[in-house]
């Protein structure tokens, strides 16, 4: 069975959009906030329960808002850590699976934030920012995995198709990490695919907080410099009927302008 948490650690270290990087930075709280993230990860990862987050990550980035419900997490606070190593240029590829949990646990924290500040808390954190306890846990964030990565892919297509020179890019960066011929085969595919908003909107099933870890997910993937792009955010927002003080919270977050 494909694990879709390390096609996604691949497809965000590799970068489908040249701006992904600096989006996911800018959730972070810009550099100097990624930095002193990764300093007060080790503290709180030494098993302190008591340990809150850095000072500047609780000011300046959204993820202080919820690193605090993090200390007891050390898969989700490992899987931040691998990612913004990755981003500050340090992430090994071995670390894919890890930064594919940070990115679903950076997307949730978005979603937590958005949502909150859009005055629709979610009843309770999102399913990446806790510790899976069973088997059927664990399945659901390879599930909701597998929808960003679709979402990721499709919006890429807002163009009309991604560019083959990207899918062999991507497809590199997948071999060079190890991912089995079968998860390979299955992003070629889903890339070659004709855009399926309808499909990709299904397969979230009317979840409010993995749609909104989709939008956000598709603003990694993407430069949002077309008009195309632009109409396919819209009616990718529309169709999974986010609010736009929701959309509008995770753009700015993120310095897009849709």
């Amino acid at each position: 069975m494909a694990s879709f948490m390390d096609m996604l650690g691949s497809m965000m270290q590799q970068g489908m959009a040249k701006s992904g990087a600096t989006r996911m930075s800018n959730a972070f709280g810009g550099r100097g906030g990624l930095e002193d993230l990764l300093g007060g990860l080790g503290q709180m990862m030494g098993g302190s329960q008591t340990a809150k987050a850095p000072t500047s990550a609780s000011s300046g980035g959204m993820l202080g808002n919820v690193l605090g419900q993090l200390a007891n997490n050390k898969a989700a606070l490992g899987g931040l850590g691998a990612l913004a190593g990755a981003l500050l240029g340090g992430g090994s590829s071995a670390a894919r699976g890890a930064i594919g949990g940070g990115g679903l646990a950076m997307l949730a924290s978005l979603a937590f934030s958005s949502m909150k500040k859009a005055g629709q808390p979610l009843e309770s954190p999102p399913r990446a920012l806790l510790e899976p306890q069973n088997d059927m846990e664990r399945q659901a964030l390879e599930n909701d995995a597998q929808v960003i990565v679709k979402a990721m892919i499709n919006a890429a297509k807002a163009d009309g198709q991604i560019d083959r020179d990207e899918i062999e890019k991507i497809l590199g960066k997948l071999q060079e990490d190890g991912l089995t011929p079968e998860e390979q085969d299955f992003f070629k595919t889903e890339a070659q695919k004709p855009g399926d908003l309808s499909q990709l909107v299904a397969s979230v099933g009317g979840d409010i907080e993995l749609a909104v870890e989709a939008y956000a997910a598709s603003l990694l993937a993407i430069e949002v410099d077309t008009e195309a792009e632009r109409d396919y955010l819209k009616q990718l927002a529309a169709e999974l009927g986010l609010d736009p003080r929701v959309t509008g919270h995770i753009e700015e977050t993120l310095g897009v302008r849709v």
